[in-house]
């Protein structure tokens, strides 16, 4: 494989890099088979290196490299097999001078840094000539690499020890370079390792590291050759004031020091200087060097004496560094110029306790010095932070100590070292941080323990059974940090342990001389410090264990002044320090507070400062008051009970107390409130003692309390966190108040509730400052449920009262405020149930207590006489209705914490409700009563489960819960709950929304049929009202499910009323089309549709409400107006229409089979709508009527009849009287073609419908089956009762029923017509005779219809009475029924024969003067009919001549001189043939002249004048020839129409042509008359002419 790879390396080869990667490679994997065939490739390489380019000598070098480690590591592998013959020494040194002379001074960075790396492993291989020839070029190369990044440098540095260890250590020779040639490379070196871990970055940690022991590594090389010179080289740069120099030296000194002990030995007096020179050296990088080396001094016992003593201090000042004094350091290094990775105080710290500790564990030699020594490290204020480190070496020196109880005796030989009560005072306020670093508290215990001796002997004892449980305490700090409430109890703890251990002492002497040592180390704290506050409470316990009064004023003077009460800190320490004196001095404390607050604002500085600046008059004198008011409450505190009473009412009673309420900031806010909290707590400790008495003026201090915690809008530094937490401390405050007697008054009790309970709504954030607020929220609330109301009703009614005030925040859309309320609810079930039911007391006591002793006799002091009944309330007092459906939709909350309180409380409530007496009157089984417990026993297992698994599954657990709640509610209770569930099923959590629907399902199912009437009206409003403001179309769809399970398990007919009147009040009020969401009855009529159980029973129910819609006015003819109500505005007939609209679109498959089923009864009630929408319709109301068109439309579509609908689209909207009828008449028609099965049961709810007392329903009825009677011929009864039915309505009041009946009646089909012929002329015989002309029309068209089939034995009877009415009918102004009338009357003559032939004639002799008047009447119809009937009824006349007439041109024509001939022509049949009736006709055509039509006049006029201009029979002429003459020379001047005046003209000249007038010459007109009718009868003949014309 060498032979093929040696082929390929030769310059021209493009694979020659590659091929010398592989073997730099080989070379490293394999040194042992490489060396061997090292050679060969130098000898193939050498030749072509001249000539690589700049970009491929990198590769080349790194060869190199590997090949000259590959060669050291043979030589160590196989040293007696080293070939490194002539040859390769001579190749190598080639490339050496090659690589030094060329390459190394290459442009490119890459090829000199390769270079150099190649170099630093050749330097060991090639000559030493060669090598010491190179030096002068090659450490200059090498240098200059230091000035690039990290990585280089360390590459340089591992070249640089390669050539100091060819250069100084070999074994051939002599070092090749003196010191002072290696200075400026040690210069260069030296500030490398400050650049040691500069970056943060891991990698290059890793790279700074080695470069860092690397450079170490070069420095120790030059030690072992020069460790004088190197001694001094490295002190000298120590002391130059160039901070990498210095760390530099440091670092190198403390790496050396070790390993070049020996050597430099008789160097530690120079060493020792130069350190003590840079102790106060600003740089916290050279400190923390400086600090190692001292460690490491200690280690090699360099460290003696008082220079000894200097450096522990030293150590020990820099255990003390904290976050607090960083800003001093960095003021000090201002000036410094960071050339390295900045060192933190932190870092500082950890080092010089590590190293402290270690010197004291591990250098036994270092006793000496640390004892007693460090006893004076616990004292100073600038050491501080170092006594856990301290005091822990103190333990560690006492463990190991090497002389006993020497120790403490040598303690005391040293004047210098601090005394007991020195250490006592010092250690004592030093405990004050349970939490500190370092086991603080733990350390100073131990010390103490071990440094009792030095204290007097009683405590010895004490503190060794004391101090372990203290220590116990703050062994676990993660347990403490969990408790908020540690820091207080801590401090309790310190102040009981000092206490206690002044009582062990006995000795007033030491006591007061440590009384005098707290006064001095004042000093030690800053005002700030939270160890001040505690040196306060230190120095008043102490206060109170002194018997000398003057003494103690001094020192209450004393604290008063070293107190800073601007810091609420130091404030609180000072009252609670107060409060501690106040135990046994209490008259003293009181002259100084009282000396203090009529000094308030009087000194003159304060004087002159508030007239310049209100805030500082602001600031100060609430720092003041505030620190005032902490001090008198907690005076009355810690003061003796027995004592406290007149004290308290002074405060109270007068103006003092006034006089601190006047402050602005938020902390003294918190101090006054809390002062006033601490009275009352004074008030209930003297009666927990023994000694009761009244807080005076109660009710005021809670109106301060009230005041004090609202936001003053004038205080502009009020920042949110304060202004919570002094609300917190105000409702503790108020807690404590409403504990204390007397009892609280409703009206402050309102005030409370009213400005407390907003605060469940306060965000949550900062929680650690909300938390404590709402859990004093919460105790506020218990406090005023336990101390108020007369008895357990009272009680019941008081936690009922705030129970609803919290519902807002129970059903809160905002999950902590849910939490919040849930959490209160349960605490207060807690406490009534307490209270009130299991004869507990407030605080937990069973039995005999004297809680229960004082609660009876606050409580139950007017009712200790009374049975339980008139104390316990009652279960009907809870409403627990009310109560479960506002807790229910909680158990289905998203949050697990709110779904197991919320169960908590319905367990409560029914916890409660089962212990309490029922009413005397009720009766409850026992089996009623277990299954009740055995209800709660399933769900308080429940809760347990929720307690135990919080991975259960909720909607299991909600399941179960319910079904609990279904056996433990009463039927009161249920009701109550359903009436009350509008609110909980829109709840703002749509999961606890779906739950509540759940449970209200749930309930209805198993229970709704104990509901009435009324409560399931009462639900169905509720759940309709969830319906309506449900924002989330799911939860609606939910919702009208629920509704449907009411109707479903209840009475549907009570559910669907409520949602139809719902739906009515929406039409009438609200513009449903735009409702934002849709509108939601409309998604109740959809989700009745489509329910499996439902949809027949509400589509009857809809059909029903439409049935029975109120009537419209003006549509009730036998209804009085007092029964009328207008249906527009209550809607009820518009939400039926639109409920079936909805049925018929929205019901899908189950609506269309129900549509299917009920066919018969929607087509008719829909069609008898139509009369009622028309008639709105023809009122100007169109709306109704396009609604139900949209109805009947669906229900076309639903059913599939497309025709009826399109026959609906064409004339639906036509509103005239007949077009209507006429649709309903197709229809009808439709139906009967395309679903002849279901026209009989159409049939048989129209019959039904024709007695509905709506007129316009009657019209529908009527007008429906009069089309449906023509398709009815395989009906059978179903016709007969039609056929009745019709007859009796044709006396119906409307008289469009009567005419459609008598239309029906006609249209019996052919083969039952005769059956039914007698019975319907009948009617038609009556109807001819009725008030209404369009009845009458109807008649006689019907006659006309059935006289074609009507057998002779049905109409013979009646014949008669029909002409005579037909006679009537013909001079009706009607055209139609005249034409009519002619035409029936002539079908009559088919009838007019055999018996009644003579009478029928008679008849026709009647009616023939109007048969030949109307013979050309204006209408071309009556003058048809009228020509028929003649030719009917002549052949009965018998008369030839007259049949003659028929055939004649003037009987046909109708042209007015064809007519007149006619007239003239008949006039004489009559007189010829019929003589005796000419009186008769002449009668009868006389009476026509009145008649209103202009052409009959003129028709009587002419054949009257042709009568009596033929006729020779005086009898006629004497009675008309004057009447008529004198009538037509009248109405030839006066009649306004010209064929009247036309036809007298002409009449005129027939009279007088006739030879038979013999009146003619009795009448001698004057001569201007005749003049006068002369000229008018020419100019009516002219006019006559012309019309004709």
């Amino acid at each position: 494989m060498m032979e093929e790879i040696f082929l390929h390396l030769s310059g021209t080869n493009s694979a020659l890099p590659a091929m010398v990667q592989i073997l730099a490679e080989f070379a490293s994997t394999d040194p042992l088979q490489f060396i061997p065939r090292w050679k060969g490739v130098l000898s193939r390489i050498l030749p072509i290196l001249g000539n690589v380019r700049d970009t491929q000598r990198p590769i080349f070098a790194n060869a190199f490299k590997c090949w000259c480690q590959a060669a050291w590591q043979h030589s160590i592998d196989s040293p007696s097999h080293f070939p490194l013959g002539g040859d390769v020494m001579s190749y190598l040194n080639s490339a050496f001078e090659l690589l030094l002379r060329v390459w190394a001074a290459s442009r490119d960075l890459k090829v000199r840094v390769a270079s150099v790396e190649a170099l630093g492993q050749m330097v060991g291989l090639i000559t030493r000539t060669q090598l010491k020839a190179a030096l002068p070029r090659l450490v200059p190369t090498i240098l200059d690499l230091y000035k690039k990044d990290q990585e280089i440098a360390f590459l340089a540095t591992c070249s640089l020890h390669n050539l100091l260890n060819a250069s100084l250590l070999s074994e051939t020779g002599p070092p090749m370079l003196d010191f002072e040639d290696l200075t400026l490379t040690l210069s260069t070196l030296l500030p490398v390792v400050s650049i040691n871990n500069d970056s943060k970055d891991q990698s290059d940690f890793s790279i700074g590291l080695k470069m860092y022991n690397e450079v170490q590594r070069c420095f120790l090389t030059v030690g072992l050759v020069y460790p004088d010179d190197l001694f001094l080289f490295l002190v000298n740069k120590c002391r130059v004031k160039e901070e990498p120099l210095t760390f530099g030296g440091l670092c190198v000194l403390k790496h050396l020091l070790p390993r070049l002990f020996e050597a430099w030995h008789s160097k530690i007096p120079l060493l020792v200087e130069a350190v003590k020179s840079l102790l106060e050296e600003p740089s916290l990088g050279v400190r923390k060097a400086l600090s190692e080396l001292i460690v490491v001094m200690a280690s090699h016992c360099y460290l003696v004496g008082s220079s000894g003593e200097l450096f522990i201090e030293y150590l020990v000042r820099h255990c003390a560094l904290t976050d607090n004094n960083r800003g001093d350091l960095d003021i000090l290094n201002k000036r410094v110029e960071m050339k390295i990775r900045a060192v933190t105080p932190g870092e500082l710290r950890t080092v010089c306790e590590k190293g402290l500790l270690l010197v004291t564990i591990t250098i036994p030699e270092m006793e000496h010095v640390l004892w007693p020594f460090l006893l004076r490290m616990i004292i100073p204020r600038s050491y501080t932070g170092a006594v856990a480190t301290v005091c822990r070496c103190i333990s560690e020196l006492w463990r190991h100590r090497s002389y006993g109880n020497d120790m403490l005796s040598e303690c005391k030989t040293h004047p210098d070292i601090p005394t007991a009560e020195e250490l006592l005072a010092r250690l004592v306020v030093l405990l004050h941080d349970p939490l500190a670093r370092e086991q603080l508290p733990t350390q100073i215990l131990t010390v103490l323990c071990l440094l009792a001796p030095l204290f007097p002997k009683n405590v010895n004892l004490f503190w060794q059974d004391e101090i372990p449980k203290m220590k116990a305490y703050v062994s676990d700090t993660e347990d403490l940090k969990q408790d908020p409430s540690c820091q207080d109890t801590w401090d309790d703890m310190i102040i009981n342990f000092l206490a206690e251990s002044l009582d062990f002492i006995q000795d007033a002497d030491w006591v007061m001389s440590l009384g005098n040592v707290f006064a001095k180390h004042y000093e030690l704290y800053t005002s700030d410090d939270e160890h001040a506050a505690l040196l306060h409470r230190c120095l008043g316990i102490l206060l109170q264990k002194v018997n000398d009064r003057a003494y103690v004023s001094d020192k209450i003077d004393l604290m008063y002044k070293k107190a800073n009460i601007a810091i609420p800190t130091n404030r609180l320490g000072l009252a609670k320090a107060m409060g501690l004196v106040a135990a046994s001095h209490l008259d003293t404390v009181l002259e100084k507070l009282k000396d203090i607050l009529d000094n308030v604002g009087q000194s003159i500085f304060q004087r002159i400062m508030a007239l310049f600046s209100d805030s500082f008059r602001t600031e100060d004198s609430d720092d003041i008051h505030a620190a005032l008011a902490l001090m008198y409450g907690y005076a009355a505190k810690y003061a003796p009970s027995t004592v406290i009473e007149a004290r308290i009412n002074a405060l109270v009673g007068t103006n003092m107390l006034s006089r601190l309420l006047n402050v602005h900031h938020p902390r003294a806010k918190q101090a006054v409130i809390t002062a006033i909290d601490l009275l009352g707590s004074a008030v209930i400790n003297a009666a927990e003692t023994g000694a009761p008495f009244p807080l005076k003026r109660r009710d005021v201090l809670l109106d301060y309390i009230l005041t004090l915690m609202g936001r003053d809008d004038n205080d502009g530094f009020a920042d949110y966190n304060e202004l919570l937490r002094t609300q917190a401390i105000a409702i503790s405050a108020c807690t404590t108040l409403v504990s204390v007697e007397p009892k609280l008054t409703v009206e402050t009790r309102n005030h409370v509730l009213k400005a407390t309970l907003g605060f469940f709504a306060v965000p949550n954030d900062p929680v650690d400052v909300v938390n404590p607020l709402i859990e004093n929220l919460i105790t506020l609330l218990c406090a005023i449920l336990l101390t108020s109301g007369e008895d357990g009703r009272s009680r019941a009614e008081l936690l009922l009262l705030m129970l609803r005030q919290i519902d807002q925040f129970i059903s809160s859309p905002i999950e902590y405020q849910r939490k919040r309320g849930c959490l209160a609810v349960h605490e207060m079930l807690l406490k009534f149930r307490v209270i009130c039911v299991s004869g507990h007391c407030a605080l937990g006591c069973q039995g005999s207590c004297a809680h229960n002793k004082q609660i009876d006799r606050i409580v139950f002091g007017n009712f200790s006489k009374l049975p339980s009944a008139f104390v316990l309330p009652s279960r009907e007092a809870l409403c627990l209705g009310d109560r479960v459906i506002v807790y229910l939709p909680r158990c289905a909350d998203v949050n697990s914490e709110v779904r197991k309180i919320s169960a908590e409380i319905l367990d409560q409530l029914f916890s409660i409700s089962l212990s309490l007496p029922r009413p005397a009157g009720s009766l409850i089984s026992s089996e009623d009563i277990e299954l009740s417990y055995s209800a709660l026993s399933s769900l308080e297992d429940v809760i347990a489960i929720l307690r135990n698994d919080t991975s259960i599954d909720p909607s299991e657990v909600f399941n179960r819960i319910v079904s609990s709640l279904c056996i433990l509610l009463t039927k009161d209770e249920l009701v109550a709950t359903l009436h009350g569930c509008s609110v909980a099923l829109n709840d703002k959590i749509k999961q606890s929304a779906e739950g509540a629907i759940q449970a209200i399902v749930e309930f209805v199912s198993r229970r709704g049929r104990e509901l009435s009437e009324f409560d399931i009206s009462r639900t169905t409003q509720s759940l309709i009202s969830a319906t309506v403001h449900a924002s989330d179309k799911h939860l609606r769809v939910e919702t009208l499910g629920a509704i449907s399970s009411l109707a479903e398990n209840t009475s549907p007919s009570t559910v669907f009323d409520e949602v139809l009147a719902t739906a009515g009040k929406d039409i009438v009020s609200k513009d449903i089309s735009r409702l934002r969401g849709g509108w939601p009855m409309q998604d109740a009529f959809y989700a009745f549709s489509q329910h499996m159980v439902l949809s027949v029973t509400f589509l009857e129910h809809v059909m029903s409400a439409l049935s029975q819609t109120p009537i419209v006015k003006g549509d009730a003819y036998r209804v009085e107006d007092s029964q009328v109500d207008n249906n527009i505005e209550n809607g009820n007939l518009q939400a039926a229409i639109f409920a079936l609209t909805a049925f018929f679109r929205g019901g899908g498959k189950i609506g269309k089979r129900a549509a299917e089923q009920n066919y018969a009864s929607v087509l008719s009630e829909l069609t008898l709508q139509l009369g009622s929408c028309h008639s709105l319709a023809n009122s100007g109301q169109q709306e109704p009527l396009r609604n139900l068109l949209t109805a009947f439309q669906a229900f076309c579509e639903c059913v599939g009849d497309l025709e009826m609908g399109k026959i609906l689209a064409r004339d639906g909207e036509l509103s005239e009287n007949e077009r209507w009828i006429n649709l309903i008449g197709d229809i009808a028609g439709c139906i009967s073609i395309k679903r002849p099965k279901e026209v009989q049961n159409i049939c048989l709810v129209l019959t039904k419908s024709l007695d509905r007392p709506l007129k316009y329903q009657r019209e529908a009825a009527a007008a429906a089956l009069s089309e449906f009677v023509r398709y009815s011929g395989g009906l059978g009864s179903c016709l007969e009762q039609m056929v009745e039915v019709l007859c009796r309505h044709v006396s119906d009041e409307s008289s469009t029923v009567r005419r459609l009946c008598l239309r029906g009646l006609v249209q019996i089909p052919s083969i039952h017509i005769l059956k039914y012929t007698s019975q319907v002329l009948g009617v038609i015989l009556a109807l001819l005779d009725d008030s209404d002309e369009s009845v009458q029309l109807t008649a006689v068209s019907c006659l006309l219809m059935i006289l074609e089939s009507s057998p002779d034995d049905a109409v013979e009877p009646i014949l008669l009475n029909l002409s005579v009415r037909l006679r009537n009918l013909q001079a009706s102004m009607n055209v139609k029924m005249r034409a009519n009338s002619f035409a029936a009357f002539g079908a009559l003559s088919s009838y007019g024969i055999g018996a009644l032939k003579d009478a029928f004639v008679e008849q026709v002799h009647a009616a023939l003067p109007c048969l030949v008047l109307h013979l050309h009447d204006e209408d071309a119809g009556v003058r048809l009919a009228c020509r028929n009937t003649l030719k009917r009824v002549f052949p009965s006349m018998e008369i030839e001549g007259l049949l003659a007439l028929l055939n004649t041109q003037s009987f046909l024509s109708d042209h007015r001189s064809d007519y007149e001939d006619f007239l003239r022509d008949i006039a004489k049949q009559f007189i010829q043939h019929l003589p005796s009736r000419v009186d008769t006709y002449m009668a009868a055509t006389v009476q026509a002249f009145d008649a209103p039509w202009p052409a009959i006049q003129a028709n009587a006029i002419y054949f009257s004048s042709s009568i009596l201009s033929l006729s020779d029979n005086h009898h006629i002429l004497a009675i008309y020839h004057a009447q008529v003459f004198g009538m037509l020379v009248g109405d030839l001047s006066r009649s306004p129409d010209a064929i009247v005046r036309a036809t007298c003209s002409s009449a005129l000249g027939l009279l007088l042509k006739s030879s038979n007038t013999l009146s003619w010459r009795a009448v001698s007109p004057d001569r201007s008359d005749s003049t006068s009718r002369n000229h008018d009868l020419e100019s009516t003949q002219n006019q006559q002419i012309q019309t004709e014309t």
